[in-house]
């Protein structure tokens, strides 16, 4: 059976291991900001281009640090993120932030991509909780009226993928490679409602509320499937699915975010449905459980294929979307789950030389090669708030209260 106060205390000293490699490794004194790009034998690519969801999930993770712990050099380098980012990946013509740039700091890919700007308006969020600084708060104004202008759908609801620099739409709106070409995805709505929650925690604004409901509307009758539900991943503008790909990892991430969002606005019929949906996402997420208590990556229902990869995120979700159905329903069996993926990380994911996560393993438990140790897509972001989120979580379980806390690091 599960210790959860031992449960808690890995946590704490994982978000400082975590949080620690970055802080050693990643700042880049030559060109400012953070490295692009480590790969998996722990080499720098100075040349690395610069990726503002990288620099965002930073910014969110050393705020959340320092909220955690008051540890002032997650503050320092919160600090850190928030200047490059205003410095940098401000578009200060147009508004909202480029996709990329280049090691220099100039801009790269300046289209501006809906997951971006929410990851930002996250970031900036907590960066605001961390420091009252008013800079931040305006940040998430801007970035929240631009998303609401060029990419809201007044007809159909939800959000259009991606914009031209100019605000235009673009032909080709795929936030990466691998994805479908689609007006609207499951990822970028679920990221959006992620980071409108966070805002409305520091700006309790009508509109704002009216929009988280409008998002949790489009989840309850369009993205979660009511046959299977698992997350449908690939929409047109009319919400017809256009594929039939199902990510274990978002399916158990998208379980306890929006039981999240529906507490954070203090909606009841809304908490109450979003539970309720949670246990049925968090049930079918768990197809996707190996006996070892890892989480596979993804499956392509139409031809029967798992992928059969498990990625470093995925396990992370799982971990807190197994606490959260363990606080729903008192249920031992979640608490047990949540801890088996923390004891999954320990013995395959986490690079116990090197530091950090692995980004993922093969079947047969081996690193995957050719990964990105951090970069682009690999940030401290999925594995520190699984530490943040199971230690809160716990000390709300066990009557810890967050003063208590601070006052033993």
């Amino acid at each position: 059976m599960t210790d959860i106060q031992t449960y808690r205390h890995e946590m704490m000293d994982e978000l400082s291991q975590v949080l620690n490699y970055w802080l050693t490794h990643t700042i880049d004194v030559k060109h400012g900001g953070f490295y692009g790009r480590i790969d998996e034998h722990g080499t720098v690519d100075e040349l690395a281009p610069k990726g503002s969801v990288l620099n965002s999930r930073i910014l969110w993770a050393f705020s959340a640090g320092y909220l955690m712990t008051n540890n002032d050099e997650y503050l320092k380098t919160a600090s850190r993120a928030f200047k490059y980012i205003s410095d940098h990946f401000h578009d200060k013509e147009y508004g909202g932030i480029y996709w990329s740039l280049t090691a220099e700091g100039k801009p790269l890919q300046t289209r501006k991509q809906m997951y971006a700007l929410a990851f930002c308006i996250y970031g900036m969020s907590e960066y605001y909780k961390a420091t009252q600084d008013e800079r931040a708060l305006n940040f998430c104004k801007e970035l929240f009226q631009l998303l609401e202008i060029h990419s809201f759908d007044k007809k159909n609801l939800g959000y259009l993928e991606a914009t031209t620099r100019e605000w235009k739409l673009l032909e080709d709106m795929r936030l990466s490679a691998k994805d479908n070409n689609e007006k609207k995805t499951m990822n970028t709505h679920l990221h959006i409602i992620e980071a409108y929650t966070n805002f409305y925690r520091i700006y309790p604004e009508v509109f704002l509320k009216l929009q988280i409901e409008n998002l949790l509307s489009v989840f309850d009758q369009y993205i979660i499937n009511h046959q299977h539900h698992h997350l449908n991943l690939f929409m047109d503008e009319n919400w017809e699915v256009k594929s039939d790909l199902i990510s274990y990892g978002h399916d158990i991430e998208a379980a306890w975010l929006l039981c999240e969002a529906a507490s954070v606005i203090q909606k009841e019929e809304w908490k109450s449905k979003m539970n309720e949906w949670a246990l049925k996402i968090t049930q079918a997420s768990m197809e996707g459980l190996d006996k070892d208590g890892g989480l596979w990556y993804e499956y392509e229902s139409a031809n029967n294929h798992l992928i059969k990869e498990k990625h470093s995120w995925p396990q992370a979700e799982a971990m807190v979307g197994f606490m959260n159905a363990y606080e729903l329903t008192s249920d031992q069996k979640y608490l047990e789950l949540s801890y088996q993926g923390w004891k999954f990380v320990k013995q395959y994911i986490k690079d116990q030389q090197g530091g950090e996560w692995y980004w993922g393993v093969e079947a047969d438990g081996s690193p995957m090669k050719g990964q990105d140790k951090t970069g682009f897509w690999k940030c401290p972001y999925h594995n520190s708030r699984a530490c943040i989120e199971i230690v809160n979580r716990i000390n709300k379980l066990v009557g810890i209260n967050h003063n208590t806390l601070i006052s033993s690091i």
